[in-house]
This record gives structure tokens, sequence and C-alpha cells, in this order.
């Protein structure tokens, strides 16, 4: 059971774990042992997540989404199988923890008056300080 917070529990039986030969430094260690590990966590038919959070993790533009509504989650960072098994399982709460926000809804508004007397009297300024760098030819 994969714990994200307090409301959201992910059951082993959701989660598809494959072991592959992982890349990287390790001698003949890494000829021989599959340490690295592939996670795969279908949020489509996922039935611990929430409707809305689903729906976030889904709109997401992530490469590791496939067109399945998958999440393919390689770990590979460590030599020891275990820890390269945790890592991936802390990054995908870790992903889900990040859709359980909301994001607020920005209101547009307008600047004031008085900002765009400023930013154009600015720029002004510096158009002329930019003017007055350059050789005048018709002095010579």
């Amino acid at each position: 059971m994969l714990e994200v917070n307090a409301q959201i529990q992910i059951p082993d039986e959701e989660l598809q774990e494959s072991f592959v030969r992982s890349s990287g430094p390790g001698g003949q260690n890494v000829n021989k042992v599959a340490s690295a590990v592939e996670l795969r966590f279908d949020v489509v038919n996922s039935r611990a997540l929430p409707e809305p959070v689903r729906a976030r993790l889904l709109a997401r533009r992530d490469r590791r989404l496939t067109t399945e509504g998958v999440l393919v989650i390689e770990a590979n960072r460590f030599r020891d199988q275990a820890k390269n098994r945790d890592d991936a399982r802390a990054r995908l709460a870790d992903i889900i923890r990040a859709a359980l926000f909301v994001p607020k809804k920005r209101i547009a508004t307008k600047p004031t008056r008085a900002s765009q007397e400023r930013r154009i009297k600015e720029k002004k300024a510096r158009s002329e300080h930019k003017r007055g760098r350059s050789k005048s030819w018709k002095d010579e």
C-alpha cells in the first residue's frame, strides 16, 4: 500500500513494477542484476484517486504519461533494487500530491493609468539616453 496522504492510499494491486538492468556505473554487477525499476500506475482506471485529482493528473503535459493514461516512472538512481523501488514509489506519491492542490484562478487586472504613464516616461528616457550615445554624422 502506497500512502500519499491521510485520504489517498494506493493499493499494491494498482501498481505494476518491472525490474530491468540499469545503465551506468556498477561494474560486473550492472550486467547481472536487474536493479532499475519501471513503475506503472494506471491513472485512468485507478479506484484510489478522487475524480478531480485524476483530471488534474491527466491534464498535465507530462512525458511520463502515456496516451492510454498510464504514468510510467523509471528509477535507476541507486545500485540497489530495493532503494530504486522506494524511490519510484516516493516519486509517484510526490506527483499525486502535486495534483492535490487546486491552482488559484487568475483574475485579470488592468494596469493603472499612472503605472502606464510611468512606463511610457521611462521608455522615452531610455530611448533618449540611447540616442545620445550615437555619433552624429552631420557634425563631421
